[in-house]
């Protein structure tokens, strides 16, 4: 299994992949040549309407940059106890976005984890899907209420498809709120004690490949209460 763990594959101001810090080569290179079988696993698996809209969105993208499909199936509630037939028959595996702990349970509910277990193909994490990947998750809250609900758990079971906690979008704005409170100041730098989050804008991607995990393009680091640059646009480090 290859992994490609994303912000956001997509150009900002339009529907097709980013191929900044050499995603889409990268990509092009670990698929084979020809028409694709893919499977969009939704992040909110009762919204059929919504994921068929995203699913369609999300092929459109990726066509626009030179991939063809033969099928482009969407795995979600409809179709969740044939999951394990769906998965072996795609060669690319994409991952949602969306809202991270409502993913987080669906894939526990079709135990996502282990149907990956022997899967040989591509897999694409975009956004939630990327967070969801990791072995624990960490779930940034992101919704009112989330930053003070005593209920609300921000670390949560995942794939385990890596070791690393990614917060996707990261734009450099530390002082946005939620609840009241400063999301980074008060929540997530406190939530690092003892942890290390990599922080993604928009371009840029960590590559599973061969047991390695390389990271391409800008990012950050909050560990221990601190943040730290880790890598420049157009750079990679080993992880």
């Amino acid at each position: 299994m290859i992994c490609f763990l994303t912000s956001s594959p997509f150009l900002p101001d339009e529907n097709a992949l980013n191929p900044a810090n050499g995603f889409v080569k990268a990509l092009r290179a670990s698929l084979p040549e020809g028409s694709l079988r893919a499977l969009f696993v939704a992040s909110s698996p009762d919204e059929a309407e919504t994921n068929d809209y995203y699913a369609g969105l999300t092929r459109i993208g990726f066509e626009a940059s030179g991939f063809r499909f033969s099928a482009f199936g969407v795995l979600d509630r409809r179709n969740a106890d044939r999951a394990a037939e769906a998965l072996a028959d795609a060669g690319l595996v994409i991952l949602a976005g969306g809202h991270v702990p409502t993913q987080n349970a669906f894939f526990a509910d079709i135990d996502l984890k282990a149907l990956l277990a022997g899967y040989s193909g591509v897999v694409i994490g975009i956004s939630a899907g990327t967070m969801n990947a990791a072995e624990t998750v960490y779930a940034q809250p992101e919704l009112d209420g989330e930053a003070v609900s005593p209920d609300y758990r921000r670390f949560l079971p995942g794939l385990g498809l890596t070791r690393s906690m990614v917060i996707p979008h990261f734009d450099g704005n530390l002082f946005a709120e939620l609840d009241g409170l400063r999301i980074y100041g008060d929540v997530t730098f406190p939530d690092s004690r003892g942890r290390r989050f990599y922080l993604l804008p928009d371009g840029s991607y960590i590559q599973l490949k061969d047991g390695q995990e390389e990271l391409f393009g800008e990012a950050y680091v909050i560990e221990d209460g601190t943040l730290r640059p880790l890598c420049n646009e157009g750079d990679s480090v080993k992880l």
